[in-house]
């Protein structure tokens, strides 16, 4: 099996321009592939996930990845999937982002001279000339044809500015850029991009003649990605200090019994032999089925020790009074409390388990809120400084822990 049947095995493709083409190049390990990441944030989440996945795979075939950095993209903002638009960003936040990415991609794909490259669009897009960029693609794109595209019907009713309809000629350039630059003939990204993907397809094989072999692939990055990276109390990140390897172990040990096996297909590198064999597993068998996805993938971004650790942390507690050394934890300071002590609705708040005081309350008054093992029986309920010092083992519901200390 090449790894094109195996991508497609795993549900990874949903739609391709040139199949056949495709599947030889990349079989072969001819493809210079780009994939690209706008840079919203200090650091990637797990909706990002299988776009990095899908680098590592594609590499281990032999094939030439390129991270694409939105560094100039991100300062119009991807109209794609929102309601609204996005926030501006000062050029000092993104290449602070840009640096925490790399530093992130590092861990699953290998960069270096005759591998995978980074590359920022900011280093030519920022340097266009607008008259002479639209002189020079304009007339490769119909307005009518974008109107229709995914990435911008839901912004119609709302409003679409003309600052956002500038993204998919951008993003169309990007390609023939690094097409021409940098010799990438396929591009991948989720359901959401297909229409800017075929309009950097469409401009290559334009502008330098249809026998140009730019190819298209989208996968289900985004459809997929969607369900991905979201808990109650906000983001899974890959970075630790955002998100704990015990808290990304246990955001996958926690997923949906419908979709772990899925999962577990699309995003470990474990054969597909033995996830074949999972495929017939049931009732309980499920739950092992959610360690091991857990424990893959705590691995693959934080390491096989921190894996192990979140492994043997999750256990414990769930098994009851063991050690909780490794579980979340928020250190408070003196001049939290107030008249020596701390309230349980603050104490919520302080720790990321509630975003108000009356979201805290409301847990509370429904009886899903624990502290040392014991269920909240009030919302006056208040911890002294003696009781933080020692600290407190807090539970939300019955997965997620968090516990809280004075320091």
């Amino acid at each position: 099996m090449g790894i094109y049947e195996e991508l497609q095995a795993r549900g990874l493709i949903a739609q391709v321009t040139d199949e056949e083409e495709i599947r030889e190049m990349v079989n072969a390990g001819k493809a210079t592939f780009y994939i690209g990441f706008d840079p919203t944030a200090d650091s990637l989440h797990v909706g990002h996930f299988m776009a990095l996945c899908l680098m590592k795979r594609l590499q281990m075939a032999g094939n030439k990845p390129i991270a694409l950095i939105g560094g100039g993209t991100a300062m119009i903002g991807d109209p794609s999937g929102r309601t609204d638009m996005r926030s501006m960003m000062t050029k000092e936040t993104i290449q602070h982002n840009c640096d925490c990415f790399k530093k992130q991609m590092s861990r699953f794909i290998e960069f270096g001279e005759g591998k995978a490259q980074m590359v920022n669009n900011a280093d030519w897009l920022l340097n266009l000339n607008y008259v002479d960029f639209i002189r020079d693609i304009g007339g490769c794109f119909s307005v009518n044809n974008m109107l229709r595209a995914e990435c911008f019907k839901q912004r119609m009713e709302k409003g679409l500015s003309f600052l956002e309809f500038n993204y998919m000629p951008m993003q169309s350039y990007d390609f023939y850029y690094l097409y021409q630059h940098y010799g990438c003939n396929m591009q991948f990204g989720g359901n959401d991009q297909w229409s800017n993907m075929l309009g950097g397809t469409e401009l290559i094989r334009r502008k330098l003649g249809k026998d140009a072999h730019a190819m298209t692939i989208t996968l289900l990055l985004t459809s997929e990605g969607k369900k991905m990276g979201k808990t109650a109390s906000g983001a899974v990140w890959l970075d630790p200090n955002k998100t704990s390897p015990f808290e990304f172990y246990q955001y996958w040990r926690n997923v949906a019994d419908q979709d772990v096996l899925k999962f577990i297909r699309m995003l470990t590198f474990l054969p597909l032999e033995q996830v074949d064999e999972m495929d017939k597993w049931e009732g309980s068998q499920l739950n092992r089925a959610k360690e091991i996805l857990a424990y893959e993938l705590t691995a693959l971004v934080h390491g096989e020790e921190e894996a192990k650790k979140a492994e043997e942390a999750a256990k414990a507690l769930f098994g009851g009074g063991a050690d909780d050394s490794n579980m979340p934890t928020t250190t408070l300071s003196a001049d939290q409390l107030k008249d020596g002590a701390m309230g349980i609705l603050d104490l919520m708040v302080a720790c990321g388990l509630a975003g108000s005081n009356s979201e805290a309350r409301r847990l509370v008054q429904q009886g899903g809120v624990y502290a040392n093992d014991e269920k909240v029986a009030a919302i006056n309920v208040s911890f002294s400084a003696d009781q933080l010092t020692e600290g407190v083992k807090l539970r939300k519901g019955k997965k997620v822990f968090h516990k809280a200390i004075l320091q």
